[in-house]
């Protein structure tokens, strides 16, 4: 092979900004829960659980950067990528009954409104968006460029939204008088967090499970790898992540009659990068027939039998019919 399979980052960049982001929204966190009981603000208490969010995602994606450095080894071959799916299960638990409470807690409040101290409160939410226009500012530079730290970025840009919403409903409070403002303010949060924290949880589900990633159509990228030149059959096409930002594909591809495999791999491998961004790629090159199905023939899509009976073995590796080993891009 003429390169190698260190699939590890070379320059792990804006991990500082991470570290200090994550610093800031933490001391905030505890600081808003604080001053939630002290004003009695379900609101406060809403949006802190809103800035948990953050607190929690700037965490896993550290956790990643930081699990990305440490090489695989004899009992994870992958490596430890799927630590960002189990943590965002964690927090998106944790969410969920914290947002449940809230939302319990809201309609005992519309029953009976309780008083709610509207300038601490206005203090508080203050200091939360400096917080959050200082920890944007420091993730901004790479949110282009990493996908892990353009979503911290995301979650806390919407929390500054949270912190405005905040600050706006204790200005109407004590304008007004009205304290059901805050409780209608905490539903409002929490029906903002709800939806996101079931994306996360969907999204680490469909991780574990090793599901098709976000964005990748199993059957666009069949029909590429059977529309490039040299290509009579793929079957037993599999695509998974092996983190959020990590896909990983599989296919045994049959080639026609005087394709040269290496370059045939190559070119495959090519085209998935540039039309997918997959880059952890195994492709089994075969010289003849593994399976009875070809492109364009309905099927499951695994190269197996519509009725259910494969048509074929799985022993891939070279035998009398011509079949090449593993190959990786």
């Amino acid at each position: 092979m003429s390169h190698d399979h260190n699939h590890l980052p070379s320059d792990i960049r804006y991990e500082k900004p991470l570290w200090w982001a994550l610093g800031l929204t933490s001391a905030f966190l505890l600081a808003e829960i604080a001053g939630a009981f002290i004003t009695n603000s379900l609101a406060l208490l809403s949006d802190a659980a809103h800035m948990a969010t953050d607190t929690v995602g700037l965490m896993i994606a550290l956790l990643a950067v930081r699990m990305s450095r440490r090489p695989p080894d004899a009992r994870r071959s992958y490596g430890y990528a799927r630590l960002e799916a189990l943590g965002a299960m964690a927090n998106g638990a944790l969410l969920f009954a914290v947002g449940a409470y809230i939302l319990w807690e809201a309609v005992e409040r519309f029953r009976q409104p309780q008083h709610v101290a509207s300038g601490g409160m206005l203090v508080i939410a203050a200091i939360g968006l400096a917080v959050n226009l200082v920890a944007m500012r420091l993730l901004k530079a790479g949110s282009g460029e990493s996908l892990n730290v353009k979503g911290a970025y995301l979650e806390v840009w919407s929390d500054m939204l949270g912190s405005v919403a905040v600050i706006i409903g204790a200005l109407l409070i004590r304008w007004t008088g009205w304290q059901w403002i805050d409780a209608a303010l905490a539903v409002l949060i929490g029906l903002w967090v709800l939806p996101r924290t079931w994306v996360l949880l969907r999204e680490a589900i469909n991780v574990l499970l090793e599901g098709v990633p976000k964005g990748i159509v199993l059957g666009e990228v069949r029909q590429a790898l059977c529309g490039h030149a040299g290509v009579v059959d793929v079957h037993d096409l599999h695509v998974w992540a092996l983190a959020s930002s990590t896909p990983a594909l599989t296919a045994h591809v049959v080639m026609a009659d005087g394709v040269d495999a290496e370059l045939l791999r190559r070119g495959l491998g090519e085209l998935l990068h540039e039309r997918f961004d997959i880059d952890h790629v195994t492709l089994q090159v075969e010289a003849s027939y593994c399976g009875g199905e070809v492109c364009g023939v309905e099927g499951d899509g695994h190269g197996h039998d519509p009725s259910g009976h494969d048509s074929h073995d799985h022993d891939h590796g070279p035998d009398r019919h011509g079949h090449y080993g593993h190959t990786h891009s």
